[in-house]
């Protein structure tokens, strides 16, 4: 078995309602996706191609690559399945190698024991063939095996991720009730933003969307801020698979990108902490960072672009009363001072997106962790409603 020119189905998978826009970063690279679900989009392709997937999507969780679909009732059955996999050809036998599950099966009760039986499976193997086995662990820094089960139909696939693609490497400091970066990365690409206009993030906290923004603008891909994943620890790995691929995301970085970022917060700290993570991204000098209050943001005059706002909506933090004041207010920082811009709000509250004071012209549905939230569009025209501004990118 040669895992590296295998040919299998591919599961890349992402937080429930990103897989449009993971569906579009695929199709982008060249990929052909064969089926799109609200947590994932389906391809076809080899261990080489989870490489290049794994380094350059901004929207994904995990790349899975198939290699068994079996039946299986119970316990017995998944024991008896894959203690017939050929393991020692997969996991070297100095490297640790993980479990991760979803199981939905009537005689499992809890996922850790499924784990357990396939962790018990590989090193019954291992001992069979070659008299020693692989440490296992909960850590995912080595080889990830991941097993879907549900009812009798079941599936094991290698992770090549690892550790999750949804956090892209650069935030050390994550600030109050951060937006996670694929889900920042997400709201971008729903924007109609050219990636060439003005962007500026009011409240930027931890400031993930404007650097999420400054990357996707200079196309910095999130595989040039992480090292590991869990192909490199498979049997048949070449480094030189990983650094053409490298080598690629390096080459189509845009230097010297002149796009207008600017991200502003009345609180020192979120300034500092945002500083501090642009810097590990690369990206400082493309942000003027401003300390305000959002109504004292700078717009640039004369220009087109995006308003992007992404205020506490009373849950987790900060009180809703207090909260309606706050939205009041940003509508009218739109109105007054934002003409000519495409505004954007993302809140979990839509009560309080009514104190808002404008029509949205979209309502983008998106989860930040369990609560259902909207991405509101307002499209704020300068002067008369025949001014055009910047045509997004498909």
């Amino acid at each position: 078995m040669n895992l590296f020119s295998l040919q299998s189905r591919i599961i890349v998978t992402c937080s429930n309602r990103l897989s449009n826009y993971l569906q579009q970063e695929i199709s982008e690279l060249g990929f052909v996706p064969v089926r799109i679900f609200k947590t994932g989009v389906e391809l076809f392709g080899t261990m080489q191609d989870c490489i290049r997937l794994n380094l350059n999507l901004r929207c994904a969780s995990q790349v899975l690559f198939s290699i068994k679909e079996f039946t299986a009732y119970d316990a017995s059955d998944l024991y008896n399945a894959l203690v017939k996999v050929e393991w020692e050809k997969i996991i070297p036998a100095e490297e640790n190698f993980s479990i991760t599950s979803n199981v939905t099966n009537d005689t499992i009760t809890n996922n850790l024991f499924a784990n357990v039986k396939v962790k018990d499976a590989i090193a019954d193997r291992f001992r069979e063939k070659t008299g020693v086995r692989p440490n296992s662990g909960p850590e995912l820094n080595g080889v990830v095996v991941h097993l879907y089960w549900k009812e009798s139909i079941a599936e094991l696939f290698l992770d090549t991720s690892g550790e999750t693609l949804s956090k892209h490497g650069y935030r050390k400091i994550p600030g109050k009730a951060p937006m996670l970066e694929s889900l920042a990365a997400a709201n971008l690409l729903a924007l109609k933003w050219d990636r060439k206009s003005a962007f500026i993030n009011p409240m930027c906290g931890s400031g993930t969307l404007a650097i999420e923004a400054a990357l996707l603008a200079s196309n910095r891909k999130p595989g040039l801020y992480r090292s590991n994943y869990s192909f490199m620890h498979l049997c048949g790995y070449e480094e030189s698979f990983y650094l053409n691929f490298y080598k690629e995301i390096e080459t189509v970085v845009i230097e010297n990108c002149s796009v207008k970022i600017i991200a502003s917060d009345i609180s020192e700290d979120a300034v500092n902490i945002s500083k501090v993570n642009a810097g590990i991204a690369g990206v400082e000098d493309m942000i003027t960072f401003e300390l305000c209050d959002f109504a004292a943001t700078t717009i640039p005059e004369n220009e087109v672009g995006v308003i992007f706002f992404n205020p506490e909506y009373g849950d987790r933090l900060g009180d809703e009363i207090e909260l309606e004041e706050t939205y009041s207010r940003m509508g009218d920082f739109l109105k007054q001072k934002c003409k000519g811009y495409w505004g954007y709000i993302f809140t979990g509250n839509l009560e309080l997106a009514k104190k808002i004071g404008l029509k949205p012209k979209r309502r983008i549905e998106f989860y930040n962790g369990k609560i259902d939230c909207r991405l509101l569009e307002y499209e704020l025209y300068a002067g008369t409603r025949t001014a055009s501004p910047p045509t997004p990118l498909q």
